[in-house]
């Protein structure tokens, strides 16, 4: 932690590099939709080594914000979150709140069934596959709602807990929990999450 800022690096560089990257593949990929354009095609063939890659790192990385052992919440977690947050009480969390990474291991997985689904298109095999091709686009379709509800949650926790955590996601630093949210004029409603878990 810098102690002269309260501030903790959160999001390690790869992670911060992933997640814009990701972003701007999927934009790209939405945006030219023509399956056998060069674009569309790079983005899905990048947007699968993002995913592979986001795999491996979510077993090695050194910071623990950015490893699937404290990202996949339990049931009973998971349940008591979402219970706190249908009452506006849920807590701060350093790294992703349970419902966070819920949100983000399905990001990943529908990218993946997209990327996939897209390249098996391109193949003999499956050209002008009908369910192949419905199951690609449904799943962009859900994956384009998932992205809206990650940009409202993103924009509803920063607004709730004071911190702006698009630029969070840029420097890959946050607040620390025992630093005093000092543009607060009242008492937080619950404590903040202090486990180690994201």
């Amino acid at each position: 932690m810098n102690r002269s800022t309260g501030q903790v690096l959160v999001w390690d560089r790869f992670v911060r590099l992933f997640h814009w990257t990701l972003v701007v593949t999927f934009a790209a990929a939405y945006g030219y939709t023509d399956p056998t354009g060069l674009v569309h095609q790079g983005a899905g063939c990048l947007a699968l080594g993002l995913v592979a890659a986001r795999t491996v790192w979510g077993f090695i990385a050194t910071r623990p914000y950015a490893r699937f052992e404290n990202l996949v919440p339990s049931p009973s977690r998971l349940r008591h979150h979402l219970h706190r947050l249908v009452r506006g009480r849920e807590p701060r969390h350093l790294g992703h709140s349970p419902a966070g990474a819920v949100m983000t291991l399905f990001l990943l997985s529908t990218t993946l069934l997209i990327s996939v689904t897209g390249l098996l298109i391109t193949t003999d095999v499956f050209r002008g596959n009908e369910r192949v091709e419905t199951l690609h686009t449904g799943a962009v379709d859900v994956t384009v709602i998932a992205i809206i509800l990650h940009v409202a949650a993103a924009l509803y926790g920063s607004l709730k807990h004071r911190e702006n955590r698009l630029i969070a996601m840029l420097t890959g630093y946050k607040r620390d929990y025992g630093t005093p949210d000092r543009t607060r004029k009242t008492p937080p409603d619950s404590p903040q999450d202090t486990s180690n878990k994201a």
